[in-house]
């Protein structure tokens, strides 16, 4: 867990689940799996459990860490924070129980911001009635292509105040992209030694695509074999645009 997080568009990271699989293209070059294998290196306890090594690797076996359900409620600086930076919340090997235990955990700390992101779009809509929605959660799937774009659908489904988009990394032109009832989108290339190179064009087209619709977009980055080599400028500035509702 991190105090100050390196994503720009965070504060603080909490990570009650560890682990995950892959499910997706978008997960082909997962840092967290890469960082989970590094960490187990180092002797971390956090990070001892083998994931199946066709969908995951050393130190990315799912798994629940009940002692760190109820970190947010000690502390006092309100902040923004990613849920489950090195996992999936709603895999399907974490137990409904649980889930509720951190929703539990972020609706009794609604000084915090919570911003939950996952690839299991349809677990989410079907959990989603069975879970409670405070203002200070905000909802996100995964979008790196058109062929994800089902997962938009899904999130639809779900009564979040804040609903978002993460399309990083970026893997293929998202043409058909409809926002209706969204709420904040983030683009990203693709980093590391195996990145796919992401395409100006298809960062512009969702960029207009949320101006048209009036949605916040933020640029996170262009990628490269590191994450900050290209920078993140589009078309000579910055995009750091957030939801109105962010607190920190």
């Amino acid at each position: 867990m991190r105090a100050d997080s390196a994503i720009e568009w965070t504060e603080s990271t909490w990570n009650p689940v560890t682990g995950c699989d892959r499910v997706s293209a978008g997960c082909d070059n997962c840092y967290a799996l890469a960082l989970a294998k590094r960490l187990q290196a180092m002797g971390s306890p956090r990070y001892r459990v083998d994931g199946d090594p066709r969908t995951s690797g050393p130190g990315f076996g799912v798994t629940l860490h009940h002692d760190l359900v109820d970190a947010p409620r000690a502390w006092r600086r309100p902040r923004i924070v990613f849920v489950n930076s090195m996992s999936d919340l709603f895999h399907a090997r974490v137990p409904l129980a649980f889930i509720q235990r951190v929703f539990e955990t972020m609706e009794a700390t609604p000084q915090h911001t919570y911003q939950v992101l996952t690839k299991r779009a349809t677990r989410l809509a079907r959990l989603a009635p069975q879970l409670s929605w405070p203002d200070n959660v905000w909802m996100g799937v995964s979008v790196e292509n058109a062929q994800q774009l089902d997962r938009v659908n899904e999130l639809r489904k779900v009564p979040a105040a804040v609903r978002f988009l993460s399309c990083e990394p970026l893997l293929g032109p998202l043409d058909s992209l409809d926002l209706t009832g969204i709420s904040w989108v983030i683009v990203g290339g693709e980093s590391g030694p195996r990145y796919r190179p992401v395409d100006l064009e298809w960062v512009r087209r969702v960029r207009d695509a949320c101006s048209l619709s009036d949605v916040p977009f933020f640029f996170k980055q262009w990628g490269g074999r590191t994450p900050k080599i290209a920078g993140r400028e589009l078309d000579g500035r910055l995009w750091d645009q957030m939801p109105v509702a962010a607190t920190g």
